[in-house]
Formats: C-alpha cells, structure tokens, sequence
C-alpha cells in the first residue's frame, strides 16, 4: 500500500516514544498542573531576555494495528512526552525541548532556547515580525469524538481486521494486509501574549490491499481500501446505511463499512484483471472525491503554501509556480469559474480540524482560488505581513514537542457546484471518457506544475453510459491546463473527504495529517497514458 510503510516509520519519534502497555488507561494529564510547568519556562525566558516565547507541552498516543491474511504482523502502542519552548531574542527565533519536565530542567532549557536564538541573530538580515495575536486566557478544544478508538479492546479491532482479511481471500484476493492507524495529541500551549490552550486532538484511518495473480502470467494487480482517514473516533467504523454512496462501486461518507468494501474490493480486483487495456489519447474525465483528493493535494495544496512561493522550502518536493506577482495581479487564471478552493481547519471529522494551531492562533476558513482566480495563501504569523495580512491562518503545526513549528497545510478542498448535479448527470453527456475512483500512484514537478495520477477503478464512458472496466491509467496535464478543464462539480450531496494521514515536509522530516474535500468532478479533454509494462 502505497506510503503506508515509510508513514508507519516516521511515527512516532522513535528516540523519545516509550511503549505502552495494551491495558493502560489513557486519559489527558492536568491542565493546571501543565499551566505551572508552562509558565516556568515562560518566565525563564523572558529573564534570559526573550521578547516573545511559547510553550507546548506535548503528549502524544500512538496505536498501529497490522495484520496480514491471517496473522497479526505487530501491534505498536507508544508514548511521547515532553516539552518544546520557542522564543525570540534579539529579533531572532530560537527553539530547545526536553522530556525531563522537572522546574530546573525546563529553566535551563528556556535559557537555551534564548542563547540558540542570540546566535542566529548574529546572521539576521531582518528581525522576526510576528503579526498580533491576542491572548484567549484558559480555553481548550476536543475532537467531537462519539467513541474514542484506544478504549477499543485491541481483540476487537483485530477481530475486524481478520474479519477483512478473511473476507477478500474468500472472495478470490491472493494476499491481503490491513491496518488501523489511531493517533492521540494531547496538546497544550502557553505563550506570553496571554493564552492557555489545552487540545485533545484524534485521528483515525482503516485502510487494507488486497492483491490477486495470475497463476499462468504471474501479472498481479491490487485494490486498495477506499477509505479516508479522518478526524474522529473510533464510530467512523460504525457502518451506516445513511452514509453509503450505491452506485458502480459502493462509496463512503462519514462512517466506512470496512468489510463490505473488502468483500467488493475482492470482487473489484478480479475484474481489473479482466479489463482491457486503455488505447491512449485525450479523454473526459470524471474524477471521484476519493481520487480528486490526491490531486487538489499535490496541485493546490502544496503550490499555495507559502514558504514554498517564497523559498524558504524546497524540501519534499520543491517550491512553487504561484509566485508573488501572480497573486497580485489579482486575475491570475489558475482555473475554470467552477473552481472554488477554500482552506479550513474547522470542518468537523476533517484531519486538519483543531481549535488552535501551534502557534495559538484561533482557526478559520478562508478562500484559495475563486471562481478560478488566486486570491490567498496559506500563512503563519511571521509572514502573514508579506502579504499584508493582519494577523495569522493558523496554519502553523509540529508533529512533535520536540520538533519547531513550522507552516503546514490547511485542509484544502473544492467547493461543490451549486447546480443540482449528480455523478450520472457528469457521464450522461460524455461520449468518450473515463469514471475513476480512488487513489493510487503519482508524480508531480519541482514547482507543482507538471503532474501525473492514477487511480483504483477505472470505469470507460462511451455516449453517456458506463460500457467497462479499463486498466492501465494515468492522467497528465499542468495544474493550470488541468483546473481550467473543470467543466462541472457534482452538488453538496456528494461531497466527501480524502486525505492524508502521512504527509511529509521539512528537513528533518515531519508529518502530518491533512483533509481535501469536494464533490465529483468533470474534466474535459485530459491526456491519457497507457501505464502497462511491454515485455
């Protein structure tokens, strides 16, 4: 499965995680008690000369459930604890972290924190300057969880994990893994501009592959799970009939029947096996959410974060083509009129969902593109001035205590066509196009502008009507050329979530976990490969 392997390594950090026994309670620690610790380091900071510090005071629960056919491969349940304090001194930011949280230790590090960030302002060109934000005193913020998935007996989520597995060989699979991957931040911060923020933040993502071969060939193809990882409890779990999509392929919204679709995906992997080849050339395409999420992540997503637009990243896959002067001419035509592209981190069971980024800001929504123009970025608090803004996005996050917080990605998803339109009004009138669900391998440019995807299932449209299976497909284009294809966006009733539970950048590496929603799509005229190996 496709980065589930490199993800599973990068979490948690493996120098500070402890294991933790199945059987343990798991509830969040004290906030006062936090309160003092914070205010320790706050005060140590300020007397070392700190202009402005904040605090996060981390723990972090980290559960990974692997099974293969019939066999549990690892169970992973750790803990991280500790400490990350950020300051400015002398115009300049400095950042130190500890897991031995006693009052000694914590002044010594707020003092070191203080003399990193003296040094580095011996090589300044300009000093930090941080947009206002006002304090919110003692506040906290919860995931509006119904079932918090570690007081799951770990017998019960193998249990269904074994149940899947069993499933898909049943149903004709060869190979079958499936995970569950559960994370818990337990977040607090504090900072001199007055706030007090305590966050218990939880994620979830179920997901399997199912694997089949042709015995006389040895040709092998895989359906992966088509669920999202989401911001929720262990209810997403829960099947419900309300929250199924029926159509070709059953989809889901906001609960996921795990063995259901991997009965179907059992079924759906034998018939990829079946499907003909795609004859190359330029197609209609209509994209599902759980496919089109991939792409508004690599191509959106990415390109508006703005460290990228101004250089300061390069690091997992480069900058950006949406420079500076694109969006202040205010009519750069990234896309069709139907392309409307928000960022948020408020959408309920969406990844990026918190009350407070890691800087302390109030979280928001706002416009990317609208009605296909550039109109925003994604900022944090000292760059929100480069663009004249006066005050944060809230977009600023560290997967650890013991990492800095840098700019990461908003959830970022297309609007829904305000149309009453269905998937089966987006095919009617295609006469030669491709239905496609899922996700699966992609590529994209150094300046996320030239690009590449594929996908699960593959479905050919010939005159309005779905005629087969396909195999063997890619779309390429420009994320300009790509997004001024867009012809129409299905209505609110279809719209769902897809994302990331690993999405890396920084260097040293860090991940984190970000939604892109929307509705099917229509692309017209896009280029497609034939994938296969000629031998």
């Amino acid at each position: 499965m496709t980065g589930l392997g490199a993800g599973a390594i990068m979490l948690p950090k493996s120098s500070f995680a402890r294991a933790v026994p199945l059987d343990e309670p798991w509830t969040p620690g004290d906030a006062a008690q936090k309160k003092q610790l914070a205010d320790v380091a706050l005060n140590a900071a300020k007397s070392k000369g700190a202009s402005y510090s904040d605090v996060r005071i981390g723990r972090y629960l980290n559960q990974f459930v692997v099974t293969r056919e019939d066999k549990v491969q690892n169970i992973v349940n750790t803990e991280t604890y500790g400490m990350g304090i950020r300051v400015i001194a002398n115009g300049s930011w400095g950042f130190a972290a500890t897991d031995i949280l006693t009052t000694d230790n914590i002044a010594k590090t707020a003092a070191l924190a203080v003399a990193i960030a003296k040094e580095n302002a011996r090589l300044l060109t300009e000093p930090v300057q941080l947009a206002p934000q006002k304090g919110y005193g003692e506040v906290s913020w919860k995931t509006p969880i119904e079932k918090n998935a570690f007081e799951v007996p770990i017998k019960e989520k193998v249990d269904l994990l074994l149940s899947v597995n069993d499933a898909a060989i049943k149903g004709g699979g060869n190979y079958v893994n499936s995970i569950l991957f559960l994370v818990n931040e337990q977040k607090y911060f504090a900072s001199t501009d007055g706030s007090y923020i305590d966050q218990d933040i939880h994620r979830i993502w179920p997901t399997f592959g199912i694997t089949k071969v042709d015995e006389k060939t040895g040709k092998f193809l895989t359906r992966n799970a088509l669920s999202a990882p989401r911001g929720m409890g262990y209810e997403y779990l829960v099947p419900s009939e309300s929250e199924k999509i029926r159509g070709i392929s059953t989809l889901y919204k906001n609960r996921y029947d795990m063995l259901e679709d991997a009965k179907q995906g059992a079924t759906q992997v034998g018939d990829k096996m079946k499907a003909k080849s795609v004859e190359a050339g330029k197609y209609d395409l209509v994209l599902d959410p759980s496919n089109l999420w991939l792409t508004i992540h690599e191509s959106v997503g990415h390109p508006t974060e703005l460290d990228r637009v101004l250089g300061y990243e390069a690091n997992y896959a480069g900058t950006s083509f949406l420079t500076l002067d694109k969006w202040k001419s205010g009519k750069f035509n990234f896309g069709s009129k139907n392309v409307n592209i928000v960022a948020d981190k408020l959408q309920p069971g969406s990844l990026g969902a918190v009350g407070y980024d890691d800087e302390g800001v109030g979280t928001k929504r706002w416009d990317l593109i609208k009605e296909g123009i550039l109109v925003n970025y994604q900022t944090i608090r000292d760059q929100a001035h480069i663009i004249g803004l006066n005050e944060s996005q809230g977009c600023c996050y560290a997967d650890s205590w013991s990492d800095v917080q840098f700019q990461r990605m908003p959830n970022v998803s297309l609007q829904p066509g305000k149309e009453a339109l269905k998937v089966a009004d987006l095919i009617k009138n295609v006469e030669k196009g491709i239905y496609i669900i899922g996700d699966s391998s992609f590529s994209i440019d150094q300046q996320r502008y030239n690009f590449q995807f594929s996908g699960q299932l593959y479905y050919e449209i010939k005159n309005g009507q779905i005629v087969g299976m396909l195999n063997d497909v890619a779309y390429q284009s420009n994320t300009q050329e790509f997004w001024n294809s867009c012809v129409a966006v299905a209505d609110k009733d279809d719209y769902r979530l897809g994302g990331s539970f690993f999405d890396g950048k920084g260097q040293p590496g860090q991940v984190s976990a970000v939604s892109h929603g929307s509705s099917t799509a229509r692309f017209n005229g896009v280029n497609v490969i034939n994938t296969a190996r000629k031998i």
